[in-house]
């Protein structure tokens, strides 16, 4: 049945249909008539299908109760009784992705595959899940997911006294739960907490003055009765939003919703409702979101307990509501042309004038009343304590100087190649999802604003020969009556909440019976937690067989262009009228000393002025000519260990076929032509950089923890430490600090490298895009034609074995753990990405992430041997050690059923055989060239992956011992939890 306006389909009205060139297809939107439920449907050719379905949910307090809930109904349901039907499907499922969000106002569960009758598992798994979850029935969901006490003693105590607890028994009571931990990580950054001030302050009287998340000292307000309460009050039928898309069979997709769920939930929530009434009650209905009217909410100042460091100040700014998408995508193209760079003219005044370390700018679009923010890192005295008047003032100096249309223009063309490229590395359905809801949640009537562009685009273009921009600026950011401002100030030392003071009272009032109540209500739920799932249980979970994976996706062909006039690897992959340029310089003869100097010239390229071309007109330039333009080190492995890594210098570039020549010749121009006079910007971009590095390690240190964990075994990982790890934030530290000693030198030293670096005969391109935009880039004389001297190979010290923790300013920790056990003995296989899947969704996540409370962990083997185990915003450290010590024990009697063997496979392959966006190939099929891998290479792992067997799985627990038996540990994190650890660490202070 053909789905045009006011036709039925299986109990869901066709309300609008029309083209949407912007996903190559066309929008279908409509309402089930029986349950309120919402559709849009999204038809394309994409056979990356996807669905989701999302809940109006706007918080009433910051208990975090819907990110709580999000967690939970992924935990079990009525269809699907298994304890964790979420993780169930990360095994065995050839999902592309899979996963659930909180956002201010609304939660979203997306997921999407290749295959359709996965598609189909995956959307029965979902809507159970959120509609019957198993959280009325199973408290323990809510303690393990929200927060529920534990205790530690160091003394016993009779379990029948009623006495408190004698103070030398040193009672200790904590805070344990996956979200509890989750939001101690992430509110120790302070660019969260700036965040969720501002947006507080804007919107005092609606529900986003509330952190949706949850904030660690109201979490544990959260009663299991509210929490079961705001389920059945949001998560209804008639306050649900359904997205379909990609090339699916739209028939049965709405045939089974239809029947399946919202017919038989919608009857079910009508006769809960009628139990109400009949009890006297009102219904519970979804919360409502108001608008906040206009108000002026300056001079907030919020002490947190942070390194002084992380200072940051900000300023936010009503646009007005969601419906005006014109204005905010307008908004946000001229943000990034007064903010978008170091010399976007309001932050380059602002720079100059000593307003903060660093400045950024940013919109927010997916609420009812969008908003802009302009952030200060670092600032000074005067901006942290009115940085709306500081924003206001940069704003005004533009504009009395003249807003250059030029630089606007090459915002609005770079935004424009961003959205037309759509790179977003998850599946397109997924993104689309999201960006419905920023426009559909608000209106019934508008699904798609923030889908479409090409009208919008049009208009902003013919505004730019008005007054448009200027206006608009002026209304922002100079006479807006909707401003609010926050200065986060550090207060080192000094918690800025209650809960260590609120559990050490609970504590100092407890009984002996009190303590054993905790402590048997947690080995209860420790044992809930190890309890297998029955074999009745698991045979409802929907399953893939191996004989449900297709062929091998073949991939498109790559190799050296033989008619090329220089070394390059040319790709053919369909990139929709997209260039794609790479240039690779090897820097093998660079010493080895040096590296550090080589990432700081890799960071200032581009941001300088040229012999020809200032800083200002080079960056519009790019933004308007370049859909990309970046400058970054990169160290290639060897696949053998006798090899040393190859150390390389990226130039790359992406450009509409009309601005190839762009491509060739702004790249080229930076390399030779930079001007590294400019001490001052240089000192920027430097302490841009630190403080860069420094919200990295706080907010995602287990990214740093392994980078630093190889260096202890790896000598590419030792040059990467300079070039990007600890050892180079070491550097820039003291560079920055004794700047004004080495100031003059430092424009040498980077002249004497670029000419050490730039040479034709040490360059390798990379080149993606059709015949004609080939000729025009070798025609625009890309190469550089200077040729490099060989000197002597950089030597590269021998990696040392450590056991470092890096105190950082964090509420958690984030703990690695590896080695590399390659050997010619035993090459890498197919089975460890296996393994990997076993390790990570089987016993580390139930170890470390269900019953430790962190929020992420894994497990990894890379082709090249590096075996690594990770933990993310863990409370524990000893804990989550031992447990990584203790895999290779639990995989040497791994015994697995064979449908859940087979599970484990199909999703592995699926993974490898995920599609792949046109930008992310050619960067993979680079790294191959360089690493020796090819297509054969690849499909004998995939190979490998499909014959895995028990046998062979238990067979790396050898290999999997020998990862943490030389001791090589990484953590960054909490110093309490550091400190206190009974493992031995190298306890170092990093910042600060």
């Amino acid at each position: 049945m053909e789905l045009k306006p006011q036709t039925i389909s299986h109990g869901f009205k066709i309300t609008a249909c029309e083209e949407l060139p912007e996903i190559d297809g066309q929008a279908i939107v409509g309402v089930h008539e029986e349950s309120g439920a919402k559709l849009l449907y999204l038809k394309n050719d994409d056979v990356n299908k996807s669905f989701a379905i999302g809940f109006k949910t706007p918080p009433a307090d910051d208990t975090g109760v819907f990110h709580i809930l999000e967690h939970s109904v992924l935990c079990g349901s009525r269809k699907f009784p298994v304890k964790e039907p979420f993780v169930d499907l990360l095994k065995g499922s050839m999902q592309t992705f899979l996963n659930a969000m909180t956002f201010s106002d609304k939660t979203l569960y997306p997921v999407a595959s290749t295959n359709d009758r996965d598609l189909r598992n995956l959307m029965d798994v979902y809507l159970d899940a959120v509609f019957h979850p198993r959280i009325y029935n199973k408290r323990a969901i809510f303690e393990q997911e929200g927060w529920h006490y534990e205790i530690e003693t160091t003394g016993a105590v009779a379990a029948d006294s009623e006495a408190t607890v004698p103070e030398d028994e040193q009672v200790k009571l904590v805070y344990n739960g996956v979200v509890f931990n989750e939001m101690k990580g992430a509110l120790s950054d302070a660019n969260s907490v700036l965040f969720d001030e501002l947006q507080a302050a804007l919107f005092p009287d609606t529900p986003y003055a509330f952190e949706s998340g949850g904030t660690p000292s109201s979490i544990p307000t959260l009663t299991y009765e509210q929490f079961l309460d705001e389920h059945r009050r949001h998560y209804r039928t008639d306050n649900s939003y359904i997205i379909l898309y990609g090339n699916l069979d739209i028939d049965e997709a709405l045939a089974f919703i239809d029947e399946e769920y919202l017919v038989p939930v919608a009857a079910e929530q009508r006769e809960a409702d009628a139990a109400r009434i009949a009890q006297g009650l009102e219904p519970l209905r979804p919360r409502e979101l108001n608008k906040q009217a206009p108000l002026r909410s300056c001079g907030i100042v919020r002490p947190m307990d942070t390194a002084p460091e992380n200072a940051c100040a900000g300023a936010a700014f009503v646009l007005g509501d969601a419906g005006e998408r014109t204005k905010c995508m307008a908004v946000s193209i001229l943000i990034s042309a007064l903010f978008g760079s170091n010399e976007s003219p309001c932050k380059r005044y602002l720079l100059d004038n000593g307003a903060a370390t660093d400045v950024s700018a940013f919109i927010g679009d997916a609420s009812l009343q969008p908003f802009a923010i302009v952030q200060f890192n670092m600032p000074s005295e005067q901006t942290a304590a009115q940085p709306e008047a500081a924003v206001a003032d940069a704003v005004a100096h533009v504009l009395d100087a003249g807003l250059d249309h030029a630089l606007v223009e090459a915002a609005l063309s770079h935004t424009e190649f961003r959205m037309r490229e759509h790179e977003m590395d998850i599946a397109d359905g997924v993104v689309y999802s999201m960006n419905s809801l920023a426009s559909w949640l608000y209106d019934d009537d508008a699904p798609i604003d923030y889908i479409r562009y090409e009208k919008e685009f049009e208009e902003l273009r013919a505004s730019l020969d008005s007054d448009y921009f200027e206006r608009l600026a002026r209304d922002v950011f100079i006479d807006n009556d909707h401003v609010a401002s926050v200065n986060v100030v550090p207060t080192p030392g000094q918690p800025d909440n209650d809960i260590e003071e609120r559990l050490a009272l609970l504590a100092s009032e407890l009984t002996a019976q009190d303590c054993q109540r905790i402590s048997d209500e947690t080995d209860m739920l420790r044992a809930l937690q190890e309890a297998p799932d029955s074999p009745e249980d698991i045979a409802t979970l929907p399953r893939l067989s191996i004989s449900d994976l297709d062929e091998a996706p073949v991939e498109p062909p790559y190799g050296l262009d033989p008619d090329a006039p220089a070394t390059c690897v040319r790709h053919d992959v369909q990139t929709h009228g997209i260039t794609y340029t790479y240039r690779f310089f090897d820097a093998g003869n660079i010493p080895f000393d040096e590296l550090p100097y080589l990432a700081v010239l890799s960071m200032l390229l581009g941001k300088l002025d040229t012999t020809h071309r200032t800083a200002a007109e080079i960056d519009t330039l790019a933004q308007g000519k370049l859909g990309n333009m970046s400058f970054y080190t990169s160290v290639m492995e060897p696949p053998s260990s006798s090899q040393d890594p190859k150390t390389l210098l990226v130039v790359s570039a992406s450009a509409l076929s009309d601005n190839v020549a762009w491509a060739a010749t702004l790249p080229r121009d930076i390399m030779l032509e930079t001007n590294y006079s400019n001490t001052d910007k240089i000192l920027d971009v430097l302490q841009q950089r630190k403080i860069g590095m420094e919200q990295m390690f706080a907010s995602y240190g287990h990214a740093s923890a392994i980078t630093r964990l190889q260096s202890y075994y790896s000598k590419a990982a030792v040059v990467r430490q300079q070039l990007e790890g600890i050892d180079f934030y070491r550097f820039l530290c003291n560079l920055i600090e004794n700047y004004d000693e080495v100031r003059d030198e430092i424009p040498a030293h980077l002249e004497s490298l670029a000419g050490r670096i730039f040479g034709d005969n040490v360059c390798t391109f990379g080149f993606a895009g059709s015949d004609e935009d080939r000729a025009r880039f070798w025609e625009s004389d890309p190469v550089t034609h200077c040729e490099i001297e060989a000197g002597e190979p950089m030597t590269i010290p021998q990696p040392t074995v450590r056991n470092e923790a890096f105190i950082v300013p964090s509420d958690v920790c984030y703990a690695a753990a590896g080695w590399n056990v390659s050997s010619p003995e035993r090459p890498y296989s197919g089975i460890w990405a296996v393994a990997g899947r076993v390790l990570s969704f089987d016993y580390l996540w139930n170890e470390v992430r269900v019953k430790g409370g962190a929020y992420g962990v894994g497990y990894s083997m890379s082709r090249l041997g590096n075996s690594r185990f990770y933990s993310y915003r863990d409370p524990h450290l000893d804990e989550t050690l031992e447990r990584f010590a203790a895999a290779s024990d639990w995989l040497a009697s791994f015994d697995p059923s064979q449908e859940d063997m087979e599970g484990y496979i199909v999703a592995t392959v699926a993974t490898l055989d995920a599609p792949v966006k046109p930008r992310m190939r050619i960067s993979q099929q680079l790294s191959d060239f360089f690493h020796e891998m090819t297509p054969e290479k690849r499909l004998a792992i995939r190979s490998e992956a499909i014959q895995a067997t028990v046998p062979k799985l238990r067979a790396l627990s050898d290999e999997l011992a020998e990862t943490v038996s030389h001791g090589a540990r990484c953590v960054f994190g909490n110093r309490e939890i550091i400190e206190s650890a009974k493992t031995p660490f190298d306890v170092i202070e990093l910042i600060g």
